[in-house]
């Protein structure tokens, strides 16, 4: 149970860092969209973070079966975030689906 809240924990922080960056970046990039008449919707979060986002159904279908479905979009995230985060190579893959939802 320990193991499951620090990669939650984990998870969420270092997705959080970059949903800041992304933020702060889409607030000075609207400001600069709006006198130019564009939308800066797009750069709101980077690639890296819709990765793990969009797999959301796929982790709730994974937890749900207890395991049995797996998703593309999933085993993308999973291999996106044991690339980037040292926590996650110790978790479950059931853990991070579970964190993956918490998002």
């Amino acid at each position: 149970m320990n193991r499951l809240i620090l990669s939650s924990a984990l998870l969420a922080c270092s997705i959080g860092t970059a949903f800041a960056a992304g933020s702060t970046a889409a607030s000075t990039a609207g400001s600069s969209a709006a006198a130019g008449g564009t939308s800066a919707s797009s750069k709101t979060t980077s690639p890296n973070d819709k990765v793990v986002l969009q797999a959301r159904d796929d982790a709730a279908s994974f937890v749900a079966s207890d395991g049995r479905i797996r998703g593309a979009q999933l085993e993308a995230a999973l291999r996106h975030l044991r690339e980037r985060n040292a926590a996650a190579h110790r978790a479950s893959d059931m853990q991070l689906a579970q964190a993956i939802l918490t998002l």
